[in-house]
This record gives structure tokens, sequence and C-alpha cells, in this order.
């Protein structure tokens, strides 16, 4: 007996991928020596049951109708032999799709993600490079003024120390994070010409706003920029000069929590007499959930220093995203150009629902970005399962999962077939207007920095008062550098807007944070590097194939994955008019040079590096341009 099916092959499931509503899907299966083939759906709440017709040969199909509402449709085959035994037929073993495998108990199904056929995301996401910055950490324009600090915080008297790790032992538990650098708003701005040299377009800060920790994310007031900072002037202008240069600004909303040190909360007493925490009768009171007034609280994760908010209280709402100068408006008419939403998990779905459009409103070609670490179709947070790609909620998600796939790569821990299949993964999984959005990165806040994690030197998950003597030896540096640069012209190679951590490009080092969060080191870039990571973007910003060209990824062995994009018939893959062209991208993680053949031609792909190859001229050559 012999069943198959394969969800990215159009004999099987066509049309393939994410699709809109009330569309037709043409599912098949091959099954030999079988009586009866039944297509087994499970659509939110109910399960159905439909019989396969037998068409030709050894091939059942069933031709169904996708539901008129956005959502996760799963299935799977269940097929009865001509002995009466009863077997299964669904996803591989590994969740990914593509091939499934035979059961004998019920498999895992596969996904068809049903999206709003009316869902559009920014095309300037699409074609855009992005880069993550935060401010303290970037650049200093001007005198540093301790007034502008919080109480018990202190500037760095280099620019080029540690940041500092100090452990909070009273009851609040938490690092400190009260030592600052001086960068400023004034000082991104003085850096625009540096940044639009590399071919950005976007950037997206960390927290701006008032709060009493240098990474603010435990806000303090909303309606302020942090004056350690600057103004809302020193903004406003900054995004008035970004915009003459084509850059827009993402702003980091943090709408969790707030901080315990905030105008709302007000444990500390910092803010005079009102605030939560000493009023039964604020008007924030209700944000809060108290088990017992005013020092017994709904926290985030445990941590004091984070009470949690109830984004479903009305005068939350009100404030942060209803109220004509709420603080989604209020800021996106100031400048900014979309928002990211910090652990989006932890946000109500309608709350999220109700900022987009909102946004939307306020900002028609504004985005929505959610920090989600894993695939945002269907993520299950606190036993529900998210699906954030439907139409009604985000243009796009910090894309970890791609993250993990290159880093896993490019150290060996996975090949190159793993790779692909990841990646296929989640484009079959994600609507396409979604997918080439996606916020693809190598590094972040909340991760070592990149070069540390290719160098793959271990002590990764050494305790964070462990991680500051860990440097780079030279050799370790510039194994780290080489992957670094493949990795990065990698990024460069796929859909979706490649994000750069600022310093990344500069050779910043470090562990997991606050090491991770070094300064700039102005002056004294690793220019090998930097000058490697701005060719790979603007590559991609002279080549619109890049971009929206359709995608195809071929594991060339275990150690060499291919990147084929290519726009046929003068449109790209949403339909645009566009010029016929085919860019390719070879990556070798091995530690010597692999030979592959791309169209029959041969190539040397050398030692943990990436080669850029013309498929155009490759296919001209052949006089096969743009045949399939």
């Amino acid at each position: 007996m012999t069943i198959y099916h394969d969800s990215r092959s159009n004999i099987y499931r066509s049309p393939q991928g994410a699709r809109p509503c009330g569309g037709m899907l043409r599912l098949s299966v091959l099954a030999t020596q079988v009586s009866r083939v039944f297509l087994r759906i499970w659509w939110q709440d109910g399960e159905m049951l439909r019989l396969m017709h037998h068409t030709s040969g050894n091939m059942y199909e069933y031709n169904l109708k996708l539901p008129d509402v956005p959502g996760l449709l799963w299935y799977y085959f269940i097929v009865e032999t001509e002995s009466g035994e009863k077997w299964y037929f669904g996803n591989a073993q590994d969740g990914l799709g593509g091939v499934g495998d035979m059961y004998k108990d019920e498999p895992e199904s596969y996904q068809v993600t049903v999206y709003d056929p009316e869902y559009k995301t920014p095309d300037w996401m699409k074609n855009g490079l992005m880069m993550q910055i935060m401010v303290d950490r970037f650049n200093c324009a001007g005198e540093k003024d301790p007034a502008n600090l919080p109480p018990c915080s202190y500037y760095h008297i280099h620019w080029d120390d540690d940041p500092a790790l100090i452990i909070n032992d009273d009851k609040y538990g938490d690092s400190v994070n009260n030592d600052y650098f001086g960068g400023n708003l004034k000082g991104v701005e003085e850096k625009l010409d540096y940044i639009q040299s590399l071919g950005v377009t976007v950037i997206y800060f960390n927290p701006i706003f008032e709060a009493r920790s240098n990474h603010k994310y435990n806000t303090g007031d909303y309606m302020k920029i942090d004056p350690s900072f600057g103004t809302e002037e020193d903004f406003k202008r900054l995004c008035r000069a970004a915009e003459a240069r084509g850059i827009r600004i993402i702003l980091d909303g943090v709408f969790s929590h707030t901080g315990s040190d905030s105008v709302y909360f007000n444990r500390n007493g910092h803010y005079g007499d009102g605030g939560a925490y000493n009023d039964p009768d604020s008007p924030y009171a209700s944000w809060y959930s108290f088990k017992k007034w005013p020092d017994d609280y709904d926290c985030w994760w445990g941590f004091e220093t984070l009470p949690n908010v109830n984004e479903n209280d009305k005068e939350y709402r009100k404030f942060i995203i209803q109220d004509d100068d709420s603080v989604i408006s209020h800021w996106t008419r100031a400048g900014a150009g979309g928002w990211r939403l910090d652990v989006a998990d932890e946000l109500p779905m309608n709350f999220i629902r109700e900022m987009r459009t909102r946004l939307k409103q306020v900002k028609p070609d504004s985005a929505l970005i959610g920090e989600v670490w894993e695939d945002p179709s269907n993520k299950i947070a606190y036993g529900e399962m998210r699906c954030y790609c439907l139409g009604d909620t985000l243009d796009s998600t910090m894309n970890y999962p791609l993250r993990d796939a290159i880093m896993n790569f490019m150290c060996c821990r996975i090949g190159a077939e793993e790779f692909v299949r990841r990646v296929d993964n989640l484009r079959e999984n994600l609507p396409q207007t979604f997918f080439y959005a996606e916020m693809n990165l190598l590094g972040s806040h909340d991760k070592p920095r990149a070069i540390n994690v290719l160098a793959d030197i271990g002590n990764m998950e050494l305790p964070r008062e462990q991680l500051r003597p860990t440097q780079l030896e030279k050799d370790d540096y510039i194994r780290g550098r080489r992957r670094l640069i493949a990795a990065w012209e990698l990024i460069c190679a796929l859909p979706g807007i490649p994000c750069l951590y600022y310093g990344d490009e500069a050779g910043v080092t470090g562990m997991a944070d606050p090491y991770c969060r070094r300064t700039y080191p102005w002056g004294k870039e690793d220019k090998r590097l930097q000058e490697a990571v701005r060719s790979a973007m603007l590559n991609r910003a002279k080549h619109p194939v890049l971009r929206t060209g359709d995608m195809k990824l071929t594991a060339c062995g275990s150690d060499v994955v291919l990147v084929e994009r290519i726009i046929r018939g003068g449109k790209d893959v949403f339909g645009k008019p566009a010029e016929n062209d085919c860019r390719v991208l070879a990556v070798n993680r091995a530690n010597e040079n692999r030979w592959i053949e791309y169209r029959g031609q041969v190539f040397c792909v050398p030692a943990e590096s990436a080669l850029r190859i013309d498929g155009k001229a490759v296919m001209e050559d052949r006089n096969s341009a743009f045949a399939d």
C-alpha cells in the first residue's frame, strides 16, 4: 500500500500556500490498494469528513470551498484498505509541511491559512531596509545633562565602557538598568546621512517615552519623550529630517504593562500624590488588578516594577487607542510611520484589532509589527491559538523563526535541507502580503550579538553575571565575521524587510542583555564588515527582484543553500509591473569550498561565504530566459 501527498506540489494541493476566503482549494492524494479515501477537515470547533473522488489511476481528489471568514483550516487523510484496515496520512513528523507521513494513529494536520482577501501590508515594508536603534547607545549630540536622568542614575564617563549589570537584590528583583551613555534623538539626526548610506528606509526605535530605566520598557509617561533623549519637538524634527531622506520611523509600544514608577501607578512617589498605588480612587486605578491594595497586584512575569494593565479597561483603551489624542494617534500624527508591539502575545486580540483600525485611520500606510517569537500563523499563547496574519491584526512580526534557522544552519546545527523546509513552511503558512513584509533580523536587543552567536564559542546559557568577561578571540571573531557577512547576504536575498541591529555592521560584540546593548563604535568600526553589509543592503535596494520577485530555495547537499529570486512575464508576485530578472545567491556554511551547478553552469562557492550569481545572464546564455 502506498499513500502520498505533498502540500508544496500543485499536483496535490492547488493553489498552494495561504488562501483568501471563499476560494476553491483542490486537495489530492495518491493511494494504492485502498477501497476509500476520506478528507478529514477541522475548521474552528468542528470536524468534517468528505469522501474523496477517485479520478484516474491511483489519484483521489476533493475540491474544497474555503470558508467565507478568516481562520485556520486543518486537514489530513483517512484511508480504508481493501482488507478493512484504517490508515492516516498527515503532516510530516517535524510539522513543516511538504511530503507527509503515514500513521496508524491520528496524525498532525496540514494547515491552510484562510485570510481576508482585502488584506494588504504596506509596500514600503516589502521594499524597505530597516535599522533597529537603541537611542541611548547610538550617538550623543551636545552635552550630557545629569538633570535629565531619573533619580539614582548616572552617565558613563567613557562612550565605549561596558554596560553595567547590577542585580537589584531587594524584594522587587531585576537588574537596575540605571547606567546611561548619553545617546539622544539629536544624535540620531546627526547620523541620518550614515544611516541613509546603508540603504536604510526604516528606523525602528526601542522605547523612547519617559521611563526610569535605560531600556524604557517600564513606561513612566506615554505622552512625553524621555528627557535624556530630548523633547517632542526633537522627535518631530527627526521625523521630518528622516522623511526628507525617504526614511520612516517605527516606535516601540509597550502596552501590556507600565512601570511601577510612573504617573499612572506611582509606587515611588516621583509623580506627586496620585497614581493607582497611592489612591484607590485614582483615574488610573481601574487599569490595574489589585489582589490587596496597594502592595499585592498583578505584575509582568513577577516583576513588581512592571505592573500589568487590564487592556480591556475602557479608560485604558480610550487613553491608548480611542481618544482623538490617544497615545497611538498623538505620536503617529507627530511623525511615526508605524508601531512595534512589545510582547504582542500578552495583548488581547481585540486590543490589537482595534489598534490596527485606529492606526490605519490616522495614517493608512502605517505598519503594525508584533513581537512574536514563533510562527505568527499558529502561535499558542496562554492556551489560545493566535493567528496574526488573517488581515485584522498585524502587518508583520519579528521573524525569529527565520533568524533561528539561519543561525542554526550557519553554525552546522541543521543541514541545508532542514533550513529550506523551515523557510518553505513559513511561506506556506503566511499570506504572501505578510510573508514579504516580515521583519527579518539577525540581531536584536533581546539576543546576543549576531557575531557572537555565529562565532559559536558556546557559553550562551551562562548566567548574566558571568557573560561580561566573554570576549571573542581573534580567530573566533574572524569566523563570526565571515559567517555574519554570509548570513546578511542571505537575509537580503529572502522576502521580507531585512532589519539591521545597530552596530552589527560595525563589529560590535556582546553576549546577552546588557552586553548586546553596547554603544556604537564611532571611529572604530570594522570597515571590512561594514562595507560587506552595506554592499548586501545596497544590492537588495538595486534589484527589485530581491524584494518582490518569486522565490525558490534549493538545498545543494547539506552545506549549501541556493536562493533563486525571479520575475517573469513583466510582473512581480503581487501582479505589479516589473522588469524580468533573476538573481541567485549561494550560501556555503562549510569550512571549505563547495561546487554547485545552476542551470548547467558550475560555480565555486567559497568556504563560509555567499556567492551572488546573475541568474538572468545564465538563463540568457542558455537561450532559456524566463522559461519555467
